[in-house]
């Protein structure tokens, strides 16, 4: 990172991939709402949590040069028309009092054609989208779309998130191991190397812009994306946001684990409904989220450095898409623990959550804090934000950290080196 970091000043445009989604209504509305103070925007560390420097305990806020709220502009792409207002009421996440106190606003913000392929996402219909003859061009479109937005809206700086529905399972494929083999996929339009998704990203990178990628899409995380984003010195973030089941498995797996109890068996499964839950229901789009979800257990408890422990888990995890829910999600898991002299106990978890409302801030803090490692020099992948993703991005060389308190160190730590103060081995 660079010595000095860049002023906040100015405006941030923050450009949603999937921008009248369930996450990104909710993230829109409760950030403006705060600003008004209208609401507390609790569950984001941005806004509420603290950290301890030399000379005592801060608000986060207080200390780090984050952008201020009130200097965000909001915008993006949908595959549907509807305003912002238009796509919360349809979700139905949010009470329609709570959006009226911001709905000139909601209203205001429009979304641009995005970028679709019904094949990636086979049980949605996109009405409002892009047509272009290759995916070269289709990305070229999107660039176009960032560079009208920055410039109508007056902004310094922007930052794209992708929250929009999870894609078909892509393995890692020659075309992804160098950003040349890539940029020539697009040109040739391998539709079916090149998700949408990576035209975004592809998009954000070439125009400078930071990219969080929120869903467990293979995108950002392939060696092509890494070679560019350090090519044009651009951080890149994700994936998946961490929000719910897989939330409680990185704080329940440290703990069995810490007390070196034994572990036969780890079942997972929720019912959920809206957009998200329709897309999981078709099974190359589950297959993706599935990848994601089972990663985090055996990275956390190490079976090959334990394998009396850990070397025979079976894990199992499901999602099953339950319309009368829309976005109130219930997760249930059964753990089976084995104790002293190999007793068997049992934890189940019942978490009645809902995805939209615990994703929301994730997506606030970033986004802010994206901006501010660009603003700081730092670029490549943010491993200090896997604290909020389901499946960390890491080199090849690397594995990824699950566990919740050890990311939450290593964010905080960050944060510190950031201002100069000195790092600490306690979590606080």
């Amino acid at each position: 990172m660079e010595q000095q970091i860049k002023s906040a000043s100015g405006r941030l445009g923050v450009l949603v991939v999937g921008v009248g989604g369930a996450v990104s209504s909710t993230f829109i509305t409760g950030t403006l709402a705060a600003r008004k103070g209208l609401t507390t925007p609790i569950g984001s560390t941005t806004q509420l949590a603290t950290i301890r420097l030399k000379d005592g305990e801060k608000r986060m806020k207080d200390v780090i040069p984050l952008t201020d709220l009130n200097d965000i502009v909001f915008g993006g792409w949908d595959i549907f028309p509807d305003d912002v207002y238009a796509a919360a009421m349809h979700a139905e996440v949010l009470k329609q009092k709570d959006l009226d106190k911001v709905k000139d606003e909601l209203q205001a913000i429009k979304p641009m054609p995005a970028a679709f392929d019904h094949q990636w996402v086979k049980r949605l219909n996109g009405t409002h989208v892009k047509h272009a003859a290759t995916r070269w061009e289709l990305t070229e479109q999107i660039r176009q779309d960032i560079r009208r937005f920055k410039e109508t809206h007056n902004c310094a700086r922007i930052v794209v998130v992708w929250a929009a529905s999870t894609e078909i399972y892509l393995p890692l494929c020659e075309e992804h191991h160098s950003l040349a083999a890539l940029e020539q996929a697009m040109k040739e339009d391998k539709k079916d190397k090149i998700s949408p998704s990576m035209c975004y990203a592809y998009a954000a990178i070439a125009e400078g812009v930071p990219f969080i990628m929120g869903a467990p899409n293979l995108c950002v995380d392939t060696p092509a994306m890494w070679e560019f984003a350090a090519k044009q010195r651009v951080p890149i973030a994700g994936k998946d946001f961490k929000s719910g089941q897989t939330m409680m498995k990185t704080v329940l797996a440290p703990m069995i684990k810490a007390r070196m109890l034994g572990l036969d068996g780890w079942f997972s499964t929720n019912i959920l409904g809206n957009r998200d839950g329709e897309v999981l229901d078709d099974p190359d789009n589950f297959k993706t989220k599935e990848v994601s979800k089972l990663s985090v257990i055996d990275n956390i408890l190490e079976p090959d450095k334990f394998p009396e422990l850990y070397g025979n888990i079976y894990h199992k995890v499901r999602i099953n898409y339950y319309p009368p829910r829309k976005d109130n999600k219930e997760a249930w898991d059964n753990i089976d623990i084995v104790g002293w002299m190999g007793y068997p106990m049992e934890l189940k978890v019942n978490f009645l959550c809902r995805d939209s409302i615990l994703a929301a801030p994730l997506v606030l803090d970033l986004v802010l804090f994206s901006d501010l490692a660009a603003r700081a020099g730092m670029y490549g992948i943010q491993t200090w934000l896997s604290f909020y993703c389901k499946s960390p991005m890491h080199d090849l060389e690397h594995e990824p950290e699950h566990d919740l308190f050890i990311q939450y160190a290593n964010l905080k730590n960050t944060l510190r080196k950031m201002i100069g103060d000195d790092t600490r081995e306690c979590l606080d």
